[in-house]
């Protein structure tokens, strides 16, 4: 046993090990931050996507909620509520909004160098008032991030059905941060910025 350790290709080899197993933990390291930035971005752009839609529906359109059966005293136990909230509403659009994924790129944070995504095409269809320098966009990352979103969607449905239902601050911390911790890392990030 001793000779091989004196055998100076052994040594060698042994070095060799050492160095792809730290060059494994690196590149392990290194896809769990893009996974992490990737899920967080998609988590962030969700919202960011949602409180939109909501925003657009006139607030006093409602839906009865409830159910359509007839009391024995002859009554229904219906509720009206506002629309932009309901799960109804709130369902059909966690059906189409990873769709619209396909309009953000990817940025790298000079500071952090993590990657953010940043919506590239205004709401009305055109980009010419935004600033693209410095954005990554082609179809890898829209479908990437699509992926990183349908996954969400399905994982945290009724988290998201839950926090929409209800007015609240501060959705994307509370939801993409602590509820989730898709974006633990990103508790210092401000709301307003993806």
């Amino acid at each position: 046993m001793a000779a091989l350790w004196s055998n100076p290709i052994t040594l060698k080899m042994k070095g060799w090990g050492w160095l792809a197993l730290l060059l494994g933990a690196l590149l392990v390291t290194a896809w769990a931050r893009r996974s992490q930035d990737l899920h967080c971005g998609a988590c962030r752009a969700l919202v960011d996507e949602l409180e939109w839609e909501i925003a657009q529906v006139d607030p006093k359109k409602t839906i009865q909620m409830g159910s359509f059966r007839i009391n024995p005293d002859g009554s229904q136990s219906v509720v009206e509520v506002p629309y932009a909230r309901s799960e109804a509403h709130l369902t059909e659009l966690l059906e189409e909004v990873c769709d619209r994924m396909k309009e953000y790129g990817e940025q790298i944070d000079p500071s952090t160098h993590r990657k953010n995504y940043v919506r590239v095409v205004g709401r009305n269809g055109e980009s010419s008032e935004l600033d693209l320098q410095g954005i990554r966009i082609d179809s890898d990352i829209s479908g990437t991030l699509k992926f990183a979103c349908e996954s969400i969607v399905e994982e945290y449905e009724d988290e998201l059905i839950e926090f929409f239902s209800r007015e609240a601050d501060n959705v994307k911390d509370k939801l993409c941060s602590k509820r989730t911790d898709l974006c633990d890392h990103a508790l210092h990030i401000s709301h307003d910025e993806l």
